[in-house]
């Protein structure tokens, strides 16, 4: 039995090239070595011939040849969100296991769909975030794990910019159906949450959108005019199973702000989380005897950019017989539906419950 699982990816888009560097190992960063990348594909030639000869990928494949290459075991699917679904789908009906760029899709429907596809024909499905697999925040999980801060009572989130369309080549899609602040930068902070602190029962939120059009100041599409389709502030509140409340704000509307990434406050202290869109940072825990926040050791791997992580993960899976994939499709599709629902809460001025809910993920070994 080999020791390496094949990988296939779809999409040389802007994200590709850190997942590139790290499974391929081309510059060392991180070391994942139970995966082959196999073969690459893009909608536009040139794309996948560029990502193939900066990383050394033998293969350059359109995805209809991918699904029917028997070698390829996981399709890594790196589309733009509306296309996440349908990749995902074809993928896992010809067989193969799927780890996806976020969000799982861009309605709780077809997430639902898709997760019950990989559990009828016994495939793993994946998704992205891997973030919270990351040093920062396994090392936070330790801290809840140990009772450092007692019972979890409640958790502030916020993610607060001005949008995209100054840095990202091709930005329009964060402004159309299927992004937006909360469906594109949600997930990060959502998965990070119930990682730590465990499922959401309920939800409740209001939106809004400030600038009706957006104006691209990036290269190559300067001066381009772009419509706002989507919420782009956006305020939720959180009612997790365990009692605790917490809320989380989403914004591509502001231009500045001193709020924290994620706080976490228990009953015998508080930490600050590092930044979920990355994979280390400072802890810093508040005891119910410190007078000041301190730091606390990361005592865990895997606190530069990993992403890829996930696909290692399932590669793990695959190779050791191990169910507990821990960037499962499960925790994607609870994160997709308190998302939704809180979109859905604001147009029906109600509170929301939830269908799913979901384990906390296996910590990360030490």
């Amino acid at each position: 039995m080999s020791n390496k699982v094949n990988v296939a990816i779809v999409g040389c888009g802007n994200i590709s090239g850190i997942y590139l560097e790290n499974l391929t190992d081309i510059v060392k960063h991180v070391t994942f070595d139970n995966v082959n990348v196999y073969a690459v594909a893009d909608l536009i030639p040139a794309n996948a011939q560029a990502k193939a000869e900066q990383f050394q990928v033998p293969r350059i494949m359109t995805f209809e040849e991918m699904l029917e290459d028997e070698n390829i075991q996981i399709i890594v699917n790196l589309t733009t969100p509306p296309l996440h679904y349908d990749i995902s789908k074809r993928a896992l009906l010809a067989g193969k296991h799927v780890h996806s760029e976020k969000p799982l899709s861009i309605s709780y429907a077809q997430g639902k769909e898709l997760v019950q596809i990989a559990e009828e024909k016994g495939l793993f499905l994946g998704c992205a975030p891997d973030t919270f697999l990351g040093g920062g925040i396994q090392t936070c999980r330790k801290i809840i794990d140990e009772g450092l801060i007692g019972e979890v009572i409640g958790a502030n989130a916020f993610m607060m910019c001005h949008g995209h369309e100054s840095w990202h080549p091709n930005p329009a899609f964060y402004y159309q159906v299927g992004g937006g602040p909360m469906f594109d930068m949600g997930p990060y902070y959502l998965t990070a949450l119930v990682s730590l602190i465990g499922s959401v029962d309920s939800v409740a939120g209001m939106t809004s959108t400030s600038f009706p059009t957006r104006r691209v100041t990036s290269q190559p599409n300067y001066g381009q005019i772009v419509e706002v389709e989507v919420p782009t502030h956006v305020n939720g509140l959180l009612r997790f199973a365990n009692g605790a409340v917490g809320n989380i704000i989403t914004s591509f509307d502001v231009w500045g702000s001193t709020l924290p990434w994620i706080e976490i406050h228990g009953t015998r202290g508080s930490i600050q989380v590092p930044d979920p869109n990355g994979f280390g940072g400072q802890v810093m825990l508040k005891q119910y005897f410190d007078n000041e926040f301190k730091p606390y050791p990361t005592t865990f791997g895997y606190t530069v950019n990993s992403r890829g992580l996930g696909v290692w993960d399932m590669a793990d899976c695959i190779l050791t017989g191990r169910k507990d994939l821990r960037a499962s499709g499960k925790l994607a599709l609870h994160v997709l539906e308190i998302m939704e629902m809180i979109h859905v809460s604001s147009d029906k001025k109600a509170q929301v419950d939830l269908e799913t809910s979901v384990e906390r993920p296996t910590p990360m070994p030490m």
